[in-house]
């Protein structure tokens, strides 16, 4: 059988989106358990060069949304990176998991090579294949396991099923 390139995206970008707003339901009740304020895990970071939490979930979505609407032949949906409370995360994430879940697998199949252009600090091209395999799902994994290492990091009571989630 064949994987293809809609189900290595698609439902693999849900998922961890899925899986991150778990997590973060989890950080954020942590803190009101132990009395002291969400927005302190909402601005952490793992070190003091690195993106807080709030960040890597911006870009987490970015790059999932961005990956699906490339794919698709689409632009990708723009969102204002002002998210300044939990609530607010919560809808990015559901926003972008209702325009993901809106790309049929027909609009993403048969795009292994297609020429998807980036615009980063110099331009990059990729073929479908490359730019989903190479750099969106490692984009996407690692600013969820940040975001997920930066409420471990502060105490959350999370674990590697939180991460990867029910079967």
């Amino acid at each position: 059988m064949t994987l293809s390139m809609y189900q290595a995206s698609i439902p693999v970008f849900v998922r961890a989106l899925n899986n991150l707003t778990a997590i973060l339901r989890k950080g954020e009740q942590y803190a009101e358990s132990r009395q002291f304020d969400p927005a302190v895990l909402f601005h952490s970071r793992l070190a003091p060069d690195m993106y807080p939490l709030s960040r890597q979930v911006q870009i987490a979505t970015d790059v999932a949304k961005g990956c699906g609407a490339r794919l698709a032949g689409l632009e990708p949906p723009t969102f204002e990176d002002n998210e300044s409370t939990w609530a607010e995360l919560y809808t990015r994430i559901e926003r972008t998991v209702a325009f993901l879940q809106s790309l049929e697998p027909g609009q993403i199949d048969g795009t292994e090579d297609r020429e998807i252009v980036l615009k980063l600090r110099e331009t990059v091209t990729f073929n479908g294949q490359s730019y989903l395999l190479t750099f969106a799902l490692p984009n996407v994994f690692f600013h969820v396991t940040t975001a997920y290492a930066i409420l471990r990091h502060n105490g959350v009571d999370i674990g590697k099923m939180d991460f990867i989630g029910a079967a």
